[in-house]
């Protein structure tokens, strides 16, 4: 069966608002799947939409920068944030939360049966942790899923 005869495959990316960290992991995961793991299209959503209330405009200024930065040209940077639904979780094959002392208890409150069954890794949002440092640690990290994914 070829690359383009496989049925695509969704990791899902989530974070609190849907604004930063998911929507970077997100554009640069779907920029570099097609060399190791073009089976899989990343989507990305948040947790708790309504804490980003403060977030202007579609996408964070840092993400964007970061993704320049790396050579990517974001193609979501003009869709605003997204509400993580149950259907999003069922359809996924691979779930991230990006902080896991942050998500995992909104996992826990608002889709207990998924707590368990994601992974969380632990990059901080703006305000705890510098952009450059947290977006230079989840660069690595997508790189590690896709090197896994594509194995």
């Amino acid at each position: 069966m070829s690359t383009e005869d496989r049925p695509i495959k969704t990791v899902l990316f989530l974070c609190t608002g849907n604004y930063y960290r998911s929507r970077f992991a997100e554009e640069l995961f779907n920029h570099r799947s097609a060399g190791c793991a073009p089976e899989y299209q990343a989507i990305s959503r948040a947790l708790a939409i309504e804490r980003g209330i403060d977030n202007p405009g579609p996408l964070s200024r840092f993400a964007i920068d970061g993704l320049r930065i790396r050579g990517v040209t974001p193609k979501g940077d003009r869709r605003f944030p997204r509400q993580c639904v149950l259907e999003d979780l069922e359809r996924a094959q691979c779930v991230v939360a990006l902080n896991e002392a942050e998500h995992r208890p909104l996992m826990r409150e608002r889709f207990p049966q998924w707590e368990t069954r994601i992974q969380y890794w632990n990059i901080e949002d703006v305000g705890f942790l510098d952009p450059k440092i947290a977006l230079a640690t989840l660069d690595a990290d997508v790189n590690a899923l896709l090197k896994e994914l594509g194995a």
